[in-house]
């Protein structure tokens, strides 16, 4: 049985690795990305580059989106040459950005009025896990959108759930960042701390990142920081846009999270430095000074 042709839409740090696995597992591939040099690598492997969001969605039965930021995920769905104005009936949108949860219900709604389907799925794992095939991927939509999705799904990562109804996977991916937004705070002031009483930082983390004080991001990223290896996994800029779609949607609920406007405000201070595009592990610049 022949793999249904997916479009994939922003071939990024994590783009481009996600969809090599679906080229590599024999799909056909039709790419767009606003710096045609970004998609070069696939298209030598044998994607089919596209010019517009909408070329590259008109015959395809599955249009997978990662991009940056909320205002582009609309652009390429509702915008005039966009994704929903060019897919087929039947087909399936996939969004992987991390985005707005109300926009990922308006997407579903949209595309619900033209008989096509819709997942939000938000992903977590970085680089690395993008890379690695193992990223852990949040969903929101319906049971049979899901279990179509599966198998590409199961192709680009390893931890795989289904939240809920439209919207829930980027309400998931919202838990997500708000955790990892105390832990790099908490994370880089240790490594801070650490360096100022004289420690060898690398060595503590061989005595903590095994306790209670053990994650991803101790022993992953303190790693890159301590080095000054700033290169992003995930963009500072795209951080804190996370971190700004999570407390909005947190006051439109009524709760209050002081850990994380505490962590953006930081990191606003380190955007307004020059950082924006460095990874998040550069939150220990502004402990350096």
């Amino acid at each position: 049985m022949s793999k249904e042709t997916i479009a994939f839409i922003g071939t990024g740090v994590m783009g481009r690795s996600m969809a090599g696995h679906l080229l590599n597992a024999g799909y056909p591939l039709n790419v767009y990305n606003r710096t045609k040099s970004k998609t070069d690598e696939l298209v030598a492997a044998g994607a089919n580059w596209c010019d517009t969001p909408g070329s590259a969605s008109a015959e395809a039965d599955i249009i997978i989106t990662i991009v940056g930021f909320p205002k582009d995920v609309e652009e390429v769905y509702l915008g005039e040459d966009g994704i929903l104005a060019n897919a087929k009936s039947r087909s399936l949108f996939i969004d992987m950005t991390t985005s707005s949860p109300a926009l990922a219900k308006k997407i579903a709604e949209a595309a619900q009025g033209k008989g096509i389907g819709s997942l939000d799925a938000p992903v977590s794992g970085g680089d690395l896990g993008a890379k690695e095939a193992r990223l852990s991927i949040m969903v929101g939509g319906s049971q049979e959108d899901f279990d179509r999705a599966l198998p590409a799904f199961e192709i680009m990562g390893k931890n795989i759930q289904l939240q809920g109804p439209a919207g829930s996977g980027q309400y998931t991916k919202m838990v997500n960042q708000i955790a990892i937004a105390a832990g790099m705070l908490g994370i880089t002031e240790a490594m801070a701390y650490a360096k100022k009483s004289g420690l060898d930082p690398f060595h503590v983390l061989k005595s903590i990142e095994t306790g209670a004080a053990g994650s991803w991001s101790l022993s992953n990223l303190s790693p890159r920081a301590l080095k000054g290896d700033f290169a992003p996994g995930f963009f500072v800029k795209h951080f804190i846009k996370d971190m700004r779609i999570a407390i909005e949607s947190a006051d439109e609920m009524g709760l209050e999270l002081p850990g994380l406007k505490l962590a953006k405000s930081l990191y606003d201070k380190l955007a307004a430095q020059g950082g924006e595009d460095n990874g998040t592990q550069a939150l220990l610049k502004l402990y350096s000074e």
